[in-house]
């Protein structure tokens, strides 16, 4: 293979990735009104948009748990320890996953942009166990469960502004799938 068909070949598969329209890599999701469009979802990365998820009216469906149920808990400046207001939300969360036991989720921990990479992640690991220890107490079997860090590094909005850091803060609950598979 000579040089030249090598770096068509390189340039048409970048030209590919560059293409794709796959709405998790635009921070969104498909509108489903058939377009193809992409409606922002309204917390950024770190949770998934309702669209497609079945009807927020619906108790048992996952845009029921995100809306309603809330699928995310705040934290104060450098802290892991829960706040009675994340404390309740996770009490109703444990509600939802004892109704649906089909469902496993993912426990994704985030912080602000303040501090190192390094120090970030193992605070977001920090969130994301408090909420899972939780969970557990609450009578989630550990097997539904897993966490996971994102540290700083998916915001929900990025500014140098406390508005911002008070949402990037959090522990997010996303629901992965039918426990059995």
């Amino acid at each position: 293979m000579t040089h030249l068909s090598k770096a068509l070949l390189l340039v048409c598969g970048l030209a590919l990735a560059a293409c794709s329209s796959d709405p998790r890599y635009a921070g969104g999701s498909v509108n489903g009104d058939g377009d193809g469009s992409v409606e922002a979802d309204s917390y950024g990365s770190g949770g998934i948009g309702s669209s497609g998820l079945g009807s927020a009216s619906d108790p048992n469906s996952p845009a029921y748990f995100q809306d309603r149920v809330g699928d995310r808990v705040h934290f104060t400046v450098d802290e892991s320890r829960l706040t009675e207001e994340a404390r309740e939300t996770l009490r109703g969360q444990a509600r939802w996953l004892r109704e649906n036991p089909d469902f496993q989720i993912v426990i994704e921990g985030h912080a602000d942009e303040r501090g190192t990479r390094e120090y970030n992640l193992a605070l977001g690991a920090r969130r994301a166990s408090a909420a899972e220890s939780f969970l557990a107490d609450q009578g989630i079997d550990s097997r539904r469960m897993r966490t996971v860090s994102y540290g700083k590094e998916r915001p929900v909005e990025a500014c140098p502004e406390q508005r911002c850091w008070d949402k990037n803060r959090r522990a997010v609950t996303v629901l992965s799938g039918a426990a059995g598979s």
